[in-house]
């Protein structure tokens, strides 16, 4: 699968996930994670996908700052409701950094290892994702802010004729790649931006 080349520049992320090590999955339950992955899962590349990518890698190096963040043992608390605007696709993502999985989840094994419940919606918290660490209670907030790189103006131009199935083939692909420079620029140029993505210990 071909990718923009950006791709790879985004930083990458390593978990320790226990029931993987168990299982013998995964070498000492090492699991690696990239932009792509949450790109394979979602179908798309985006600023919703790329904004609960970056809100999960912050929140997970503000909880775990010693150590490798243990998959599979922190919750996920979703501000809004499932059916709500794109909040399936930041679940989704957040989910699989995380390990965390709704009622369809892994139950668990000897009464260890489950992920059921461990990813919530409607959590009548004030911000956008809140993450806890199961072992110890300790809680980060994240919220996203993309307003914080607006689209390029021709991109907005284009939006209407691609919308309406109008478009030509070289203005599909100018779209294309557009949409993509605006994905590059809040992974990559704004990826250490406070403003566009905000952690706090809860």
């Amino acid at each position: 699968m071909s990718h923009p080349e950006f791709f790879a520049a985004v930083p990458r992320i390593t978990l320790h996930d226990s029931l993987a090590e168990l299982l013998g999955a995964a070498e000492r339950g090492l699991i690696e994670y990239g932009y792509p992955d949450a790109v394979k899962l979602a179908g798309h590349s985006c600023p919703t996908v790329a904004g609960a990518y970056l809100m999960t890698l912050k929140a997970l190096g503000a909880l775990y700052p010693d150590r490798l963040p243990e998959r599979g043992d922190i919750r996920v608390d979703l501000k809004a409701a499932q059916a709500d605007g794109t909040a399936g696709v930041v679940a989704a993502v957040a989910g699989l950094l995380t390990g965390a999985a709704g009622e369809g989840g892994f139950k668990g094994l000897g009464g260890r290892h489950a992920r059921r419940d461990l990813l919530r919606f409607s959590a009548g918290i004030d911000t956008e994702l809140r993450f806890t660490r199961v072992d110890t209670q300790a809680s980060v907030t994240a919220s996203y802010r993309p307003e914080c790189v607006p689209p390029a103006p021709e991109l907005q131009a284009l939006m209407p004729r691609v919308v309406a199935g109008e478009a030509s083939a070289a203005e599909l692909t100018e779209f294309g790649r557009l949409w993509q420079m605006r994905v590059k620029r809040i992974l990559i140029d704004h990826f250490d931006d406070p403003a566009l993505v905000q952690c706090a210990a809860a």
